[in-house]
């Protein structure tokens, strides 16, 4: 199936499941050859909310022009320019919000929540990418139509990524990080097993020592990775229990973060403990992900190196429904009790201290499409407005990722991403949540919502 077939059933799909909206096709004008000029698609509604930032909410009319917006219009007028009326193939009209599409910064598409210990040892990057497929349909259609995978077996990330880019299967624009880097023995590295089954399922991702380090960053680069990922501390789900805090030594992140800055790439650190904050922000990382014991010293590091937190509340939620159900190993469950103490404090931390704070959620370890349940928390925890945290999914994040002038508010020339929601975002973040998420494109062709 070509891609264009593909975009307009996409397209009648997404039309069929939305009652708040008045569609008309409008022809082209006689003798306008749809072969030579491109066809537009309108979206009007009296409430458009263009730049988060800015915060103001009135009536206009986008078009689209391929994957880009072409131009903004005031209001809702029922008779366009010449020189857009005849190339208009279709105008979607609705009461809902219109928005630009939200931004997670921290996700793992090709994972689902609680897996058995084990299951590294069968769960092949193929069998992983497919997983991807559905998790990257449930992400897209929960309003989220860019996202950073920062961790996944094999290539399973980049083939998902490039399947999207392609148009072969619907999903959010992805930046993939591949495999996320490891001591031996540390986080994201395996253990728990025979070696020769270590042996066999090495995934090339650990290093020792500065050179070592920096020749891994440049494998990943080579083997497509958008941003580089390292785990600066231990992790909470891992089989290891080497402890919480500082894993790479503050050579090895230095290394690591030359080395990727060098070659073009943005560097998250997976970072729990106070000491492995600190030292992998002195190293220059962009992000501090999780950021769970920050204290004053790791504060401080990031204000001078910029680092931006992504404080990831939402594995909290999944922590909470899952313990009960007995998913998780001792080793594990000991790590994930000490992480709920601590629930909360890095936002409140970063808050305070007036860090940047850009929106992830670590989808994976909690439930796909289930994204926006961290907004609410960053303001219980953070006491950010409902303003800040919905800035946080579009501009703050955008910049984070290096696409600010590609995505996070609605502007020409920016990526046609667009979500249709119902009620005011900025005072009720209930209004993000996936069950009021009436329409969404992304890239420029409208999801089906059908589920």
């Amino acid at each position: 199936m070509n891609r264009p077939l593909r975009r307009a059933l996409a397209l009648a799909a997404v039309l069929a499941v939305l009652p708040p909206a008045v569609i008309a096709a409008q022809p082209p004008a006689p003798g306008a050859s749809a072969a030579l000029v491109p066809t537009l698609i309108v979206l009007q509604s009296p409430r458009v909310l263009l730049d988060p930032a800015d915060g103001r909410i009135a009536a206009a009319t986008i078009i689209v022009e391929g994957d880009r917006i072409l131009r903004v219009l005031e209001g809702t007028p029922e008779t366009l320019p010449d020189d857009l009326a005849a190339r208009v193939k279709q105008r979607i009209v609705t009461e809902d919000t219109l928005m630009p599409g939200l931004i997670d910064s921290h996700v793992h598409l090709t994972g689902n929540p609680a897996p058995a210990f084990w299951a590294a040892t069968v769960t092949t990057p193929e069998r992983a990418t497919a997983t991807g497929v559905a998790n990257a349909l449930k992400t897209v259609r929960a309003g989220f139509t860019t996202v950073r995978d920062l961790g996944a077996p094999g290539g399973a990330s980049y083939a998902l990524r490039d399947a999207i880019n392609a148009g072969e299967v619907p999903g959010p624009r992805i930046l993939a990080a591949g495999r996320m880097l490891s001591i031996v023995g540390g986080h994201a590295d395996l253990t728990g097993f025979r070696p020769q089954v270590i042996e066999a399922l090495d995934g090339g991702n650990t290093c020792t020592g500065e050179v070592q380090c920096a020749e891994v960053v440049r494998r990943l680069s080579r083997a497509g990775a958008d941003v580089i990922k390292f785990a600066a501390t231990g992790g909470v789900l891992s089989q290891q229990n080497r402890g919480l805090d500082q894993h790479f030594t503050d050579a090895e992140m230095k290394a690591i973060v030359t080395t990727a800055h060098l070659l073009g790439l943005r560097v998250a650190a997976h970072a729990h403990g106070p000491r492995g904050i600190e030292a992998a922000a002195r190293a220059g990382v962009d992000s501090i992900d999780h950021g769970t014991y920050v204290d004053e010293a790791g504060i401080r590091a990031m204000k001078a190196s910029g680092s931006v937190l992504v404080p990831t509340l939402s594995p909290t939620i999944a922590y909470r429904e899952n313990l009960p159900r007995g998913l998780y190993t001792r080793v594990v469950e000991a790590k994930i009790r000490k992480r709920l103490e601590a629930t909360g404090k890095n936002i409140a931390a970063a808050r305070e201290a007036g860090l940047t704070i850009a929106f992830g959620t670590d989808a994976g370890v909690s439930e796909h499409g289930r994204n926006a349940e961290e907004m609410p928390l960053m303001v219980k925890y953070g006491g950010m407005s409902a303003q800040e945290v919905v800035v946080s999914a579009t501009r703050t994040a955008a910049t984070l990722l290096g696409l600010e002038n590609e995505i996070g508010r609605i502007a020409p020339g920016f990526s046609a991403d667009v979500i249709g929601v119902r009620g005011n975002p900025l005072e009720d973040l209930g209004a993000l949540q996936r069950d009021r998420i009436g329409f969404v494109m992304a890239r420029g062709t409208p999801v089906p919502m059908l589920e």
